[in-house]
C-alpha cells in the first residue's frame, strides 16, 4: 500500500474524479489527503472528502493566495474549528513561495505563522510550502518551534540540502513529487538519500508534476508508485520496504488519518 499524502482533488483538472480515486485504488494507493489552498473553499474540500472514505483533507491558506481579502479575514479561531471536523487530518498548506511572489510576501509570513499556530493548537500537521524562500521559512520553522512544538511536513521537496537539514534538526518530516524522477534533478536525489527512513513521505502535488514516465501529463494520485519506485533505488531498498515506511511514516505524523482509516 501506498498513501498519496498531498493532492488537489478539488481542482477543476479532475473532473473524472471517480474514475481517478478507482484508479488510485487499483494502483495500490490506500489513501490520499487531498490539500486546501483557500480556506474560503473549504467545504468543497470538505465535501470530497466526505465522499470518499479513503480521502481525507487539509484545510488551509497556500501562500499564493495569502493577500485575498477572504484569507487574511481567516482567524486562528475560524482555522481550529474547521479542523475540528473528522475528515481535517492537517493544517495547510502554507509557506512561503518568492518564486512567483503573487501576494506580499509580509501577507504570506502572516498566515504562515497563523497555520502553525493552528497546527500547534490543533496537534495535525502542518503542510509546508517552500520555494525560492529556503533561509527565510527556516528562520520562520526555528522562531515558532522555540514559541511551542508543533508537527509539520516539507511538502513536495525541491529546496536545497540546508532547509532539509534544519527541518529535520526540528523533528519534520519530508515528502517527495515526482521531482524525484526527473532527469535534472540529481540534487534532490542526492538530499533524499539523506532523509532517514523513517522521515520520508511520497506525494503527486496532483494534477501537478507528472513523474516519469507520465512527465508532461494531468498528474493523478495513482502515479504516486513512480515517485515511491525511485526513491526506494535513491535509499537502497526494495520498493516493498519504501511502500511500508512511507505509510507507516504517514499515520505516524498524519495520526488522525490512521482514525480515520481504522474506521473504514
Amino acid at each position: 500500500m501506498l498513501v498519496d499524502s498531498h493532492c488537489h482533488l478539488d481542482f477543476p483538472d479532475f473532473e473524472d474524479r471517480d474514475a481517478l480515486v478507482a484508479a488510485a485504488r487499483a494502483a495500490g494507493v490506500g489513501h490520499m489527503v487531498t490539500i486546501s489552498t483557500r480556506v474560503a473553499r473549504f467545504d468543497a474540500i470538505r465535501a470530497i472528502a466526505e465522499h470518499y472514505p479513503d480521502v481525507t483533507c487539509s484545510v488551509g491558506t497556500h501562500p499564493h493566495n495569502a493577500g485575498e481579502a477572504e484569507e487574511q479575514a481567516v482567524t486562528l479561531d475560524d482555522l481550529v474549528h474547521l479542523a475540528g471536523h473528522p475528515r481535517v487530518v492537517a493544517i495547510g498548506e502554507a509557506g512561503l513561495d518568492y518564486h512567483y511572489d503573487t501576494a506580499p510576501r509580509e501577507a504570506q509570513a502572516a498566515s504562515f505563522r497563523l497555520q502553525i499556530a493552528a497546527a500547534r493548537e490543533t496537534g495535525l500537521p502542518l503542510v509546508i510550502h517552500a520555494r525560492a524562500a529556503d533561509e527565510d521559512v527556516a528562520a520562520i520553522l526555528r522562531e515558532e518551534m522555540a514559541v511551542g512544538p508543533f508537527k509539520a511536513v516539507l511538502h513536495c521537496f525541491s529546496s536545497g540540502p540546508e532547509l532539509a537539514r534544519i527541518g529535520l534538526e526540528l523533528g519534520l518530516y519530508v515528502s517527495f513529487s515526482g521531482i524525484l524522477t526527473f532527469n535534472r534533478s540529481e540534487e534532490v536525489r542526492a538530499i533524499a538519500a539523506t532523509v532517514p527512513l523513517d522521515r520520508l513521505l511520497v506525494e503527486t502535488d496532483a494534477p501537478y508534476l507528472a513523474p516519469v514516465p507520465h512527465r508532461g501529463k494531468r498528474n493523478e494520485p495513482a502515479f504516486v508508485r513512480h515517485t515511491a519506485a525511485v526513491l526506494a533505488k535513491v535509499k537502497g531498498v526494495s520498493e516493498a520496504e519504501i511502500a511500508a515506511a512511507t505509510t507507516a511514516n504517514f499515520y505516524r505524523l498524519f495520526s488522525k488519518a490512521g482514525a480515520v482509516a481504522a474506521a473504514r
